[in-house]
């Protein structure tokens, strides 16, 4: 066996991509499985895009189908938990930009899947950094932007490489869930945060009140067919989860408290004042998908903080990382990074690397498939020429679904 080296790995995206497909021979100096200890000369095998092994390189034979890589650490596929890739683009120019729709404040019955691009260059530009697998989806920017889903960054089409095509309700509250609508619609956003509060009860009671009547024997008194409160419904009976942007402690206790209300399971984002809330957080078990640690801190998010992943891990809360979405920036922020800063600034490299790979995938309800490296799950893994969170190291190689790109060392 003649493995590649580091620079003939880099080099060689024509010969990969022709045998993208082939079966793989992966060994790492260390491999962080998230299943386990991390493992020293170590092996995984990739076959028919599932891991057939992982685990020490000795006493293992290489069957002569597989295509060799050698890589210093491998790790899972890195999961970014919240992100508007693919309906962000790469150019951020009007066309590719189809992650925030502002005709009106509230509508839950928008599907990220018919907006997504998975060809567009920005997808490919993540998985280059070794990230496989996206929650992406709209926005913050209206009260109820959308939906969110998750999908895998094979860059093929939504179809081959969707994992789950309804994932969550995206609700803003706080400042970027008011006042944001344009023209004829700005008279119907909410100008406050009770408003807001507000606007999103009385929707919740309105599906309420549609699903009963839907469900109404009487053919001739069910109601017609209303996508928004449909997708409401879902909300409401747990089929998808409301992605509840929240940055200042009022909007993330207001969250809870309609929560409560309406007994709806959350995912909180964003959380900047999360230290402020900790036990509040906890008690109602909801997990954060944390703001991004270099995010800028101003308006809602003036109490952000490096070290606040820190503190969610200290106090029990599970967190996983995102690159975010901010409308001013024209490409998106690398969750491999945000996850290195709060690595850190007190979190360590243990809990950073679970929360952009086994952390996210539980929370995400991926785990199953992805999230940490064991025989029958997806083979979906970032190779490294050394410590990921080292800014001198370089992504060199990533695979998503058994299947390896090479998009160039960063």
């Amino acid at each position: 066996m003649k493995p590649l080296t580091f620079f003939a790995f880099a080099l060689c995206t024509a010969a990969v991509a022709a045998a993208a497909t082939a079966p793989l021979a992966i060994h790492g100096e260390t491999i962080h499985s998230m299943a386990g200890p991390a493992i020293k000369d170590g092996l995984i095998l990739v076959r028919d895009g599932k891991i057939a092994y992982v685990g020490p390189a000795t006493g293992q034979t290489v069957a002569a189908d597989h295509q060799i890589i050698r890589a210093k650490v491998v790790t899972p596929g890195l999961i970014d938990a919240r992100t508007t890739v693919g309906l962000s683009g790469l150019l951020n120019q009007p066309h590719d930009q189809d992650m925030l729709e502002k005709s009106a404040p509230l509508q839950p019955e928008l599907r990220a899947i018919d907006a997504y691009n998975a060809r567009d260059p920005l997808v490919a530009w993540v998985r280059s950094f070794g990230v496989t697998t996206l929650n992406t989806g709209h926005a913050p920017g209206a009260l109820i932007s959308g939906q969110t889903m998750i999908i895998k960054t094979g860059g093929h089409s939504v179809e081959s490489d969707l994992v789950n095509p309804a994932s969550m309700i995206a609700v803003s509250l706080g400042s970027s869930g008011v006042i944001r609508a344009e023209g004829p619609a700005a008279a119907k956003s909410p100008g406050t945060r009770s408003k807001a509060v507000a606007m999103l009860r009385a929707d919740l009671i309105k599906a309420q009140e549609y699903g009963k009547k839907r469900g109404t024997q009487d053919e001739t008194k069910r109601p017609n067919r209303d996508l928004r409160l449909e997708a409401l419904l879902r909300g409401l009976d747990g089929t998808q989860r409301f992605l509840v942007t929240a940055h200042r402690q009022q909007d993330i206790l207001a969250a809870l408290r309609l929560a409560r209300e309406f007994s709806l399971q959350l995912v909180l984002d964003g959380c900047a004042d999360a230290h402020l809330v900790l036990a509040e957080i906890k008690a109602s078990g909801f997990p954060v998908i944390l703001h991004p640690t270099m995010a800028r801190a101003n308006e809602d998010t003036e109490n952000l903080a490096m070290d606040t992943a820190g503190k969610l891990a200290a106090a029990g809360i599970p967190f996983a990382f995102q690159s975010g979405y901010e409308s001013y920036v024209p490409k998106t922020r690398v969750v491999l990074f945000e996850a290195a800063v709060a690595a850190g600034k007190g979190l360590g490299f243990d809990r950073a690397l679970a929360a952009v790979t086994i952390d996210a995938a539980r929370i995400l309800g991926v785990a199953d498939r992805t999230g940490s490296l064991a025989p029958g799950k997806d083979a979906d893994l970032a190779l490294f020429d050394g410590d990921p969170f080292e800014y001198t190291t370089h992504a060199i190689g990533t695979v998503v679904n058994g299947r390896l790109f090479a998009d160039g060392p960063h």
